[in-house]
């Protein structure tokens, strides 16, 4: 495909089973490569749904009314992403006989030369020609929403004293547990951190933190320089990115864990119970980086480069699609909100 092919903008689709914290990484690439993409949601029948890719027959005839439908015109490019959308998403390959453009987001668990490109984190250790390695996960955060958010929300702010320390904080997860020794561990060090250092906290919990963590928290920050997002109202999750001077994050959410990287402040990981071997090796690699550092009840100040491979992702995609390049890799203060699903990312992390 190149780009005299087209004498107008690519159309594009996203396709994803509708959670929040895995269609982020495909919207937020579409739209950094410069597109708008129509998002399908899709559901599978019974037994497919519980299936293996590599079982489905027929794949978009198994596809459950309750979703979208994926029918002609096709698309230029598919962004998809999920075990769901495997089948699915290369069965609109074969239909458009090669004319889509087809992007697959983390490890597909079929043969990757089945996609024209396959997006996944380095500790996924897939290699290929038509693999793009990524440090971490990709996501929709860009410099002019940071900014609109931080004029958002700085009003409600002023009165915290500075380090202003945001505070990501997870739970349970298929990989992780918040135990409540993990969950007093992490309160007091942060009531340390406000009391010791005179730090002012936003904390933003997660879909996954549950009531007691809050509860612990809560108690424990009772009196001190801190804000706490009661899960009510407006989302605060981007404004509180924007107006960090630091962050302290559960280490249970790569999605939280690159979100906060995208501003380039320093990041401190607090342990939460669990984890596998590649939530390990993205833990190490970022450290390598210097990125993250142990959090211990105190903050510290260092500088890396921020994580940016959204764009980068979208610039390599562009070369492969034949496009020029952007003028510029952000986006412009006239995009359109992420909106809800922004926010609800880190109620839905990737769990890798």
């Amino acid at each position: 495909m190149t780009a005299a092919q087209h004498s107008g903008e690519l159309t594009c689709w996203v396709v994803s089973d509708g959670r929040a914290g895995i269609e982020i990484q495909c919207r937020g690439l579409a739209e950094a490569i410069g597109l708008q993409p129509v998002v399908k949601r899709i559901k599978a029948r019974a037994p497919w749904r519980w299936l293996p890719p590599a079982f489905w027959f027929d794949p978009l005839r198994r596809l459950a009314p309750s979703g979208d439908r994926m029918q002609p015109p096709w698309p230029d490019l598919l962004i998809g992403t999920g075990r769901l959308a495997v089948a699915p998403n290369l069965a609109v390959r074969r239909a458009s006989r090669g004319g889509t453009f087809t992007v697959q987001i983390q490890d597909p668990k079929v043969a990757l030369d089945h996609f024209d490109v396959v997006i996944a984190p380095e500790h996924d250790r897939l290699s290929g020609p038509n693999v793009i390695a990524t440090r971490g996960s990709l996501h929709g955060i860009t410099e002019a929403r940071l900014a609109a958010a931080a004029a958002e929300w700085q009003a409600g702010i002023v009165q915290l004293p500075r380090p202003r320390v945001t505070v990501l904080i997870g739970g349970d997860s298929r990989t992780h547990r918040m135990t409540r020794q993990h969950a007093e561990r992490l309160a007091a060090g942060l009531a340390a951190l406000a009391r010791e250092q005179g730090a002012g906290l936003l904390v933003t919990p997660s879909r996954r933190t549950g009531d007691a963590t809050l509860a612990i928290v809560r108690a424990a920050l009772a009196g001190l320089p801190a804000v706490i997002w009661d899960g009510s109202g407006a989302n605060p999750y981007l404004g509180y990115l924007a107006l960090a001077d630091a962050f302290v994050v559960t280490g249970d959410s790569v999605n939280m864990i690159c979100e906060a990287a995208y501003t380039g402040k320093p990041i401190h990981l607090a342990e939460i119970g669990g984890g596998t071997d590649k939530f390990e090796r993205f833990h190490e690699s970022m450290a390598r980086a210097g990125i993250v550092r142990p959090f211990a009840g105190r903050v510290e100040q260092w500088r890396y480069a921020p994580l940016r491979e959204t764009e980068a992702v979208a610039a390599e995609l562009r070369r492969r699609l034949g496009l020029p390049e952007r003028a510029s890799p952000q986006a412009s203060a006239a995009e359109p909100a992420i909106g809800p699903a922004l926010g609800a990312s880190l109620g839905g992390p990737i769990d890798l």
